[in-house]
């Protein structure tokens, strides 16, 4: 008994020590930091699946594991405003990593206005039109989706495996394999999707709210509008005007919902035009299963919903 008890006492200085508790925002991050950590630990999400992270409200376990976190990888304030002040007031001792400005992130300018114009790119970069600059200061004219771009993804891996490799020393190698090994699934993911979309460049569709920016400046994919604006709020009368010319004036047939907003809006906004499908897109995975597949598993399903709506244009 006695050489038991001696022998969990060891535990820690033999490298056995618990991995850090770790701390995600949305379920794109999560998936990427639970990829970095497998085989060691799991991080915990705040915001649940199917669920708006413009305006979450915590639930009392979500704020406890907050509280516990060594730390925390978080998307940005744009994204998710009320975060900044739950990080300060319960995890200030935790190390706080927001991706969004982390150095070599990939950033685009918010779109403005209902339509966007297919030439205009507020930002000029290689032939995706990335900006290649580095940022250390939040900047609000910083589009926050910045997830859906996977070349964002494999920088992230690797800055997600450098601060876990800082707190969890004994576990390093761990961590930069498992990053290497995902920033290579994404390499072969990105190559077999841009083949896919290779015929869907002119496919014209407008979304729920301007969440796509990203994802579209990598495939080579333009959506025409949206329907609301970065924070998914409702839209003006002069809005919805704007979009119904618009689906007039160019023929648009697909207009995509989400699973965290109310469809029936889409139908009330369209409902006199000629427009024909209305299939889901969704930058979260609502549908998905949370964990290490969730990342590849949403890029994969942006790509199905484009194919759709092209079949049912």
């Amino acid at each position: 008994m006695l050489r038991a008890v001696l022998s969990l006492c060891l535990l820690p200085a033999l490298g056995f020590a618990a991995p850090p508790k770790v701390v995600t925002d949305i379920t794109p991050v999560h998936s990427l930091v639970a990829s970095v950590m497998q085989g060691v630990g799991s991080p915990s999400l705040l915001i649940q699946s199917g669920a708006s992270p413009h305006g979450y409200i915590l639930r009392p376990s979500e704020a406890q594991a907050l509280q516990d976190a060594d730390l925390v990888f978080w998307m940005s304030e744009d994204l998710t405003p009320w975060l900044a002040g739950s990080i300060a007031s319960l995890a200030g001792e935790a190390v706080n990593i927001e991706l969004l400005e982390s150095e070599g992130t990939l950033l685009h300018d918010i779109r403005e206005g209902a339509t966007f114009e297919a030439h205009d790119h507020h930002d000029e970069g290689d032939e995706h039109g990335e900006n290649h600059e580095d940022h250390h200061g939040h900047d609000e004219h910083h589009d926050p989706h910045a997830w859906l771009d996977p070349e964002n993804a494999r920088t992230w891996l690797n800055h997600i495996a450098e601060e876990l490799a800082k707190l969890d020393p004994a576990n390093a190698d761990t961590y930069w394999r498992n990053a290497a090994d995902t920033r290579q699934q994404l390499t072969d993911l990105q190559a077999e999707l841009e083949q896919r979309v290779a015929g869907l460049s002119q496919v014209r569709f407008i979304v729920f709210h301007d969440a796509y920016l990203y994802f579209e400046r990598r495939f080579g994919l333009t959506a025409q509008g949206a329907i609301s604006i970065g924070d998914a709020s409702d839209p003006s009368p002069a809005r919805i005007k704007k979009l119904r010319d618009l689906t007039e004036s160019l023929d648009i047939r697909c207009v995509f919902t989400e699973p965290q907003y109310n469809p029936g809006l889409v139908k009330s906004v369209f409902a006199p035009t000629q427009v024909r499908a209305t299939p889901v897109m969704d930058p979260l995975g609502a549908r998905l299963e949370p964990g290490t597949g969730l990342y590849q598993a949403l890029i994969r399903d942006l790509v199905r919903s484009v194919e759709e709506c092209a079949d049912a244009a």
